[in-house]
C-alpha cells in the first residue's frame, strides 16, 4: 500500500477557494510589495490637502474671524481642516480605485490571471477595495496628526475621525472601482475629474452650505463627500449630531452597493 501524506486539520485542499480574510490579505500584500518602491507617489495624496489647509485654512483664515458650526463659533482653520481630512480619504481611495484598477483590468490583464488561481471575483473586489481604503486612510491618519500638532483638534471625539476616514475610503473605493469597470479608454478619466473637482469644491469644504440657494443646498447634501465632511467635522470639533449617524448609514450603503456592482462587473468581464 502506498503511504499518504498527512494533512493538517483545516488545511484547504489544493485549488480550493481561499477564505475571505486570507484572500484580502494576499491582495493587500501584493499591492504593498508592488508600490513600496514608489512611496514618493503617496506623498501627493497627503501634501495636496495639507497645502490647501495652509493656503486657504490658515491664509484666508487670517481674514475671517470665526464660522458658526452647529451653533458654536470656531476659527476658519478648524472649519476647513476636517473637510481636508475627508477629502484626503476620498482622493487616496479614488486614485487607487480608478487609474490603477483600470491599468490592471484593461492593459495588464492582472485580474484574468488572478481568477486562474483559487481567487474569486469577490476576493479581487474586496482586496482592491481594501487596498484603496487603506491608502486613503493612511493619508487621513497622517493629516490628523498634523492637525493635532497645529492645535486644530480639541475634542476626544476626534479619535473616531480615523474610523470615519476608513468608512469614507471604503465608500469611495467601492464606487470608484465599480465605475472604472465601465471605462473603455484613458480619455474616459476626464469624466472622473469632472465629478471629483466639483465634489471637492462644493461639499462644504471651504464655506457652509447655508451660503447656497436652497435647491443647491439640497443637491450638495446628497453628495458623498459632503456626508464625509459632515462626519469628520462633527467628530473633530466634538459637536456631534444626528447628521453623523445619517452620514455613517449613507457611506455604508454606498460602499456595499459599490462592492456588489464590482463583483458582478468583474464576473461579466472576466468569466464570460
Amino acid at each position: 500500500m502506498s503511504a499518504t501524506n498527512p494533512v493538517a486539520p483545516g488545511t484547504p485542499a489544493a485549488g480550493s477557494p481561499l477564505g475571505p480574510v486570507e484572500a484580502v490579505g494576499l491582495l493587500v500584500l501584493r499591492n504593498y510589495l508592488t508600490y513600496k518602491k514608489a512611496w514618493k507617489l503617496y506623498l501627493t495624496g497627503f501634501l495636496e490637502p495639507f497645502f490647501y489647509l495652509l493656503s486657504i485654512g490658515i491664509g484666508v483664515g487670517q481674514l475671517i474671524d470665526t464660522f458658526d458650526f452647529n451653533g458654536e463659533p470656531i476659527p476658519y482653520a478648524e472649519f476647513v481642516a476636517p473637510a481636508m481630512l475627508a477629502a484626503s480619504a476620498m482622493n487616496g481611495a479614488l486614485m487607487d480605485s480608478t487609474f490603477n484598477v483600470f491599468f490592471k483590468l484593461r492593459h495588464q490583464k492582472l485580474y484574468d490571471q488572478m481568477l486562474a488561481t483559487p481567487l474569486r471575483s469577490i476576493d479581487v473586489a474586496r482586496g482592491e477595495i481594501a487596498w484603496g481604503q487603506l491608502r486613503g486612510s493612511s493619508y487621513s491618519a497622517a493629516f490628523l496628526v498634523v492637525m493635532a500638532l497645529m492645535g486644530l483638534v480639541h475634542s476626544w471625539w476626534a479619535l473616531l475621525a480615523l474610523p470615519a476616514a476608513l468608512l469614507i475610503g471604503f465608500a469611495f473605493s467601492a464606487v470608484c472601482m465599480a465605475l472604472t469597470t465601465y471605462l473603455k479608454s484613458w480619455q474616459d478619466f476626464d469624466k472622473i475629474t469632472l465629478v471629483q473637482l466639483p465634489l471637492f469644491l462644493f461639499s462644504a469644504t471651504f464655506f457652509p452650505i447655508t451660503a447656497l440657494d436652497p435647491w443647491a443646498r439640497w443637491l450638495v447634501e446628497v453628495t458623498p463627500l459632503y456626508r464625509g465632511v459632515v462626519l469628520c467635522r462633527e467628530l473633530v470639533t466634538g459637536s456631534v449630531t444626528s447628521a453623523s449617524a445619517v452620514s455613517v448609514v449613507y457611506l455604508l450603503v454606498m460602499g456595499v452597493v459599490g462592492l456588489v456592482v464590482v463583483r458582478r462587473r468583474l464576473e461579466r468581464l472576466l468569466l464570460q
